[in-house]
């Protein structure tokens, strides 16, 4: 007889409840809500959907709904973050990236603001019970059409926000790297989509924009990283939803190599991506988002210790992690392992068999033919035969 495991029975009752939570959201063709963020998606290309994400009445907590760094610091179950989301209507309308429909100016108001907008509006039909998820942005629940929106509230933009879009001729990776700190990755992404920033301004679906702000924030960080003296050995170890991170640093110059490992009885399937001092060229296809986001906060943290390093980082992926909510998740994993006090190390073959003892003790997996197959490690023992 098959018999579902524990995780498949939770991942069930979790979108069961979520679902049951949400229908109520599908009763209105009308509602005043407290919009906190856009979404824009990538099908059809370029000609896309751009939402409104509200629920359908104004809350003063309505910013909860989008805000993954606040999660990730609470500590909210999966449960939780489904349900904020589920919370959502996605009032969408097509618009073509480089001929914004009307309603775009009022989605780069709701992205640019500090907190939630209010908005009234109106449906072509009742939303459609609805919950996706994706390894790229956070859940989407209830969808419909939209008819019309207006503005209820005057939408507070900060000042320094409103000068980088007023001005026309500013690059969107400055205006990025300048309002960091002002706002957060979260809010950079949610404007970078709606065409907020730059000279030739467009709509960028959220799952570009999230990797193109992680990317962009990660090279104005190592610019800074690579003129910094070079750290000990040390490893970090934390996680968050189920996604563990092993961070190993060398004393070395930044260098950097990522392996996502997908914890199953038996099996260990993985992928991997790297890059030199230099940096790369291409776009990280094995990892994909999360290359961009581990690195990103690598990079921040290596700022904060005033010291650089070459880092090779192991992810275990375990069936804790029930959902996939989106790379956010990755980001702020990494930053609760940089959070956690190190380990340091009088050698790197010290290191390397913690590593291999943590790995087998915490998720009794074998991890000596994935340092085997490290291009950081490799690249290592040439450099010293060179020497020799």
């Amino acid at each position: 007889m098959f018999v579902r495991s524990v995780s498949y029975r939770e991942k069930e009752r979790i979108l069961m409840r979520a679902l049951a939570r949400a229908k109520p959201l599908t009763l209105k063709e009308e509602f005043s809500g407290s919009a906190p963020a856009p979404f824009v998606g990538h099908y059809g290309y370029p000609k896309v959907s751009v939402g409104i994400l509200a629920p359908p009445e104004q809350r003063v907590d309505a910013w909860r709904f989008d805000a993954p760094r606040e999660w990730a610091g609470e500590n909210l179950p999966i449960s939780e973050i489904v349900e904020f989301r589920t919370g959502l209507v996605n009032s969408r309308f097509v618009s073509d990236v480089k001929r914004p429909e009307k309603f775009v100016e009022l989605a780069q108001e709701v992205a640019m603001a500090d907190r939630p907008v209010d908005v009234d509006v109106s449906l072509e039909k009742r939303p459609s019970l609805n919950l996706t998820t994706d390894q790229w942005h956070a859940p989407l629940g209830p969808q419909a059409r939209l008819k019309n929106v207006e503005l209820a509230s005057n939408p507070s933009i900060p000042t320094k926000v409103q000068r980088f879009f007023d001005d026309t001729d500013v690059k969107a990776a400055e205006a990025v790297t300048e309002l960091y700190g002002t706002v957060d990755e979260n809010s950079l992404m949610r404007m970078l989509s709606v065409g907020v920033f730059g000279k030739q301004r467009k709509l960028v679906p959220t799952r570009w924009s999230i990797t193109a702000t992680d990317d962009i924030l990660g090279k104005d960080f190592l610019d800074k990283v690579k003129d910094l003296p070079v750290g000990d050995y040390a490893t970090y170890f934390g996680s968050y939803l189920g996604n563990y991170y092993l961070i190993l640093l060398f004393p070395e110059k930044w260098s950097y190599e990522l392996f996502e490992m997908y914890v199953k009885p038996g099996v260990l399937e993985y992928s991997t991506d790297f890059e030199p001092f230099e940096g790369r060229k291409e776009y990280a296809q094995q990892c994909a988002g999360g290359y961009y986001t581990v690195r990103m906060a690598i990079a921040e943290h290596m700022i904060g210790k005033k010291r650089q390093g070459s880092c090779l980082v192991l992810r275990f992926i375990t069936d804790d992690y029930l959902l996939p909510l989106g790379v956010w998740v990755t980001r702020e994993a990494t930053r609760k392992a940089l959070s956690n006090k190190p380990i340091r190390f009088a050698s790197k073959e010290l290191m390397l068999q913690y590593a291999k003892l943590l790995a087998k003790k915490r998720f009794n997996v074998d991890v000596e033919h994935i340092l085997n197959r490290s291009w950081l490690l490799r690249r290592q023992e040439s450099s010293l035969q060179k020497w020799l």
